[in-house]
């Protein structure tokens, strides 16, 4: 039996946290869209682009160079290429065979965009329409309406103090809480390259390589240690 648009709805509504979103949930939407791939991103998760970043994931996070991206982080709406672009254009800026088609919606929080959800298909499958446009739409509001409601409710952690300083702490609590890095360092009084560097310390220290992975492991470690 085929997904319905307010199954999906249900189930964003009651997900746990913010990795079943991105998981379980997202897949599910993945499906609905008959997409070849889909993905919720948040923008404070991003790589830093600078002078050792690959060529191919410059040109794909440039406003300049990426159309898409540029509708989405200007308008704060749903887009798919042939929106904004003749058909068959879209694929001489992104050559990949599993991208010739591509969609976005925002993800909104407190007037800002904070994410986003994306989804690609094959250059030999249909193009999307508006019909997805419009039910991506529908999805994007209460996927940021469960991301802002998980986001006021951080977890509480009993952090291991041999493993973080006290300082780390507080950038993890404030991770917790959803905030870029530049929002830590002005609650902190501290810049966000000092932020930046002190996360890298922490995942180096926790073995983990981004901050869901963070949080997840200092939430497992407050259940255990209970």
């Amino acid at each position: 039996m085929a997904t319905s648009l307010q199954s999906l709805f249900h189930a964003i509504a009651q997900a746990r946290d913010e990795q079943e979103l991105r998981q379980h949930i997202v897949a599910k939407v993945g499906e609905y869209f008959a997409a070849t791939r889909c993905k919720l991103a948040f923008l404070d998760e991003f790589p830093a682009v600078d002078a050792n970043t690959p060529a191919p994931i410059k040109l794909a996070l440039s406003l300049d160079y990426n159309p898409v991206l540029r509708y989405l982080v200007k308008r704060h709406a749903a887009v798919h290429d042939e929106v904004i672009l003749p058909p068959g254009v879209w694929q001489t800026i992104c050559p990949r065979a599993d991208h010739g088609h591509v969609m976005v919606g925002p993800v909104v929080s407190n007037g800002r965009l904070v994410g986003g959800i994306a989804f690609t298909r094959h250059r030999s499958n249909p193009a999307f329409n508006a019909d997805d446009l419009a039910d991506l739409s529908a999805l994007c509001i209460h996927f940021s309406t469960r991301v802002a409601v998980l986001r006021s409710n951080p977890v509480a952690f009993r952090l291991n103090y041999d493993r973080l300083t006290p300082r780390e702490a507080q950038i993890a609590e404030l991770v917790a809480q959803g905030l870029t890095s530049a929002q830590i360092g002005a609650s902190l009084w501290i810049t966000e390259n000092s932020v930046k560097q002190a996360l890298k310390r922490m995942f180096r220290k926790l073995a983990v390589s981004s901050r869901a992975e963070m949080i997840a492991q200092l939430s497992a470690s407050t259940i255990f240690n209970k």
